[in-house]
């Protein structure tokens, strides 16, 4: 009869985790839409809309964590310090990168997050990948090669930036689910308090509008704060590779939404690279609600009772 149960709680355990990753792709697929209508300068983007988020945050862990957020922030150790520092590069050169590039150029990078975050928890986890999430992630990288295929001469930093984000993003999935007793959600709000260091010297307040504050608590609150914590609560209960996979639905929402708002056309290569990350997604959120097998860590992240 455990038995029994065990096997029901692992099911819920992975539907709750796809709903909480797909909702969180969903939010952040909204970031197109704010950062169009800014006119503040591109640090103060950034800065702005991780102050709400921060705040919104603050709020989030301050429930949850009943008054133990900075000793649970100490308890992550080395692990924690990584998920601060790359949630905080991630953050910034996503809207930093939409200040010179479009919505589905950055995106389009985004789609690599799935091959990066199951090289990594290969590498470090020894972490098994299901048949069907590895049909979904080549289903995916045909998808992204249809989409990136013309996108490239956009210049440097056009490249460069999703790279980074994209990168940093798949050290974030990997790192969440190899911590996965633990909150990350302390982590994560001081990855934005990062973020406001970072930039404070190249804030300009003065260029930001009314309208602008407006829509920075709207990022802040729901694209970023919600879409972080959603993630963090997800990432916990997936195999890093089916997170990736499953938050490619930001990378056809995003430019969908800027085209209906802004009419900025996609190509007909995204359109037809984005049905196909699409099927993707559908094959990984289709899938049996049966958990993963996930082995011993190869590498251990150090505590703080370790170190």
């Amino acid at each position: 009869m455990t038995g029994v149960v065990d096997v029901a709680n692992a099911k819920r355990r992975t539907r709750n985790g796809r709903i909480a990753i797909l909702g969180a792709a969903i939010a952040w697929s909204t970031a197109g839409l704010g950062q169009h209508a800014l006119e503040a300068t591109a640090a103060t983007q950034i800065a702005g809309r991780a102050f709400f988020a921060f705040m919104f945050l603050l709020g989030v862990v301050g429930f949850t964590e009943r008054g133990r957020a900075i000793a649970s922030l100490r308890s992550l150790g080395l692990s924690g310090v990584i998920v601060t520092v790359s949630l905080a590069i991630s953050s910034g050169t996503f809207l930093f990168a939409l200040n010179y590039t479009s919505v589905a150029n950055v995106l389009f990078f985004q789609a690599a997050a799935p091959m990066l975050a199951a090289l990594l928890a290969w590498v470090v986890m020894s972490e098994r990948i299901a048949a069907r999430t590895w049909l979904a992630i080549a289903v995916a990288a045909v998808g992204m090669s249809v989409m990136v295929a013309g996108s490239l001469d956009a210049g440097a930093l056009a490249v460069l930036l999703p790279f980074v984000m994209t990168t940093s993003f798949a050290v974030v999935i990997v790192i969440t689910r190899h911590r996965q007793e633990v909150s990350m959600l302390p982590a994560t709000c001081a990855s934005q308090v990062l973020v406001l260091v970072v930039l404070a010297p190249f804030i300009s307040i003065g260029s930001a509008t009314g309208s602008d504050w407006t829509i920075f608590l709207l990022l802040g609150f729901f694209q970023m704060g919600l879409g972080l914590t959603l993630l963090t609560v997800g990432a916990r209960m997936l195999p890093s590779a089916e997170v990736a996979l499953l938050t490619l639905l930001e990378v056809v929402l995003g430019p969908l939404w800027v085209w209906l708002a802004y009419s900025e056309r996609p190509t007909a290569t995204t359109l037809v690279g984005g049905a196909i990350i699409t099927i993707a997604v559908i094959v990984q959120a289709t899938a049996s609600n049966d958990p993963a097998p996930m082995t011993a860590p190869v590498l251990a992240v150090p505590t703080p009772d370790s170190s």
